[in-house]
């Protein structure tokens, strides 16, 4: 068994309300339906993956759609409501607009009791951003994401209160696709790292990570301090074409990884050596939209109280199984109590 130790800083600051986790991503509206796979292939989607879009293709695209639900959503949102959702402290940073669907996110990500640092833009072209979800037969969910103004986020919009406060920054790997987003991703891993907080990543998809890997394996040699990724994502971070490989080349950085598995649970890398954790149990596979999202949530809120890497991981799985088991990226059973119920966390 490896040992528990982890490079993972939790600050201490007498008289100062720390937040477990600041999330940084794109506020979006999710607009989530069931679809078979010949409207992806009509719609020119690779099912699987995330692709952004214009305005006019997410009018267009929208009116192919059935019958659909929306619900408040956004990768690195989606981890910090569960954060919260498991009782911890979370806060999120993001651009939305003074229309109706900014209204919505903003009511749902601070009903979910998540401090929210917002960047509001008035009459803004575009709105705020939404994603349409194809969710076909076996559960995968195919992305078609229109960015709105989160598509301006720049190093203006985050001021940095949130940030002196955290223990982990928790990184959307989808911004690294606009530039600006991009800076100001970069001045938030430096204001962490000046408040001693830790910083975290997820790479959000395995063709956002052919985009960025140059980034992305610089980020990974000098700036973080966990990462999160699934099996093609990881295996694209490398080159490695393997996952053996693509673990091999993890475990040398000497950061804490955690590499989600599917139906096979979960690989953590730790500067000690590998745990293999299996996938918690579910009834029914009906949407993977969040999965990893709150994979994330779980694990964060496992590392940031007292949890050490095996139990996070456990936690997390716990999390994940429970948002692929109904439509939706948020989850809608009490996660506090599932944790409970499985002897992970203490009433």
């Amino acid at each position: 068994m490896p040992e528990t130790a982890v490079p993972i800083t939790l600050i201490e600051k007498p008289g100062e309300a720390l937040l477990d986790v600041v999330g940084i991503g794109s506020p979006l509206v999710d607009v989530i339906a069931r679809a078979d796979e010949s409207l992806l292939e009509r719609l020119g989607l690779v099912k699987g993956s995330m692709e952004l879009i214009d305005l006019e293709q997410a009018i267009a695209m929208y009116a192919s759609m059935g019958s659909s639900i929306e619900v408040s959503g956004g990768s690195a949102a989606n981890t910090v409501a569960g954060v919260a959702a498991l009782g911890g402290a979370a806060g999120f940073i993001g651009k939305v607009a003074a229309d109706m669907m900014g209204e919505v996110f903003t009511h749902d990500i601070t009903a979910s009791g998540v401090e929210f640092e917002a960047a509001i833009v008035p009459d803004a072209d575009g709105g705020t951003g939404r994603c349409l979800v194809f969710v076909t037969d076996d559960a995968q969910r195919t992305m078609a994401t229109h960015l709105g103004v989160a598509n301006t986020f720049a190093p203006g919009d985050v001021d940095g209160s949130l940030l002196a406060r955290t223990k982990i920054t928790y990184l959307e790997g989808y911004l690294f696709d606009l530039p600006p987003a991009k800076e100001a991703m970069r001045q938030a891993i430096a204001t962490t790292h000046e408040a001693e907080g830790s910083v975290a990543l997820t790479l959000s998809d395995s063709f956002c990570v052919d985009r960025h890997r140059r980034d992305f394996l610089d980020l990974l040699t000098n700036d973080l301090d966990l990462l999160f990724a699934n099996e093609d994502e990881i295996v694209a971070l490398f080159n490695a074409g393997t996952l053996a490989k693509a673990l091999d080349a993890l475990e040398e950085t000497g950061i804490l990884g955690a590499v989600t598995l599917g139906a096979k649970g979960c690989m953590v890398v730790t500067p000690a050596g590998r745990l293999e954790i299996p996938a918690a149990p579910v009834a029914k596979v009906v949407d993977t939209n969040g999965a990893g999202d709150l994979f994330a949530a779980g694990f964060l809120y496992g590392m940031t109280n007292g949890l050490d890497p095996e139990r996070s991981g456990q936690l997390a799985g716990i999390c994940a199984a429970e948002v692929i088991g109904h439509l939706g990226a948020r989850p809608q059973e009490d996660l506090r109590a599932l944790a409970i119920t499985a002897g992970i966390l203490e009433h």
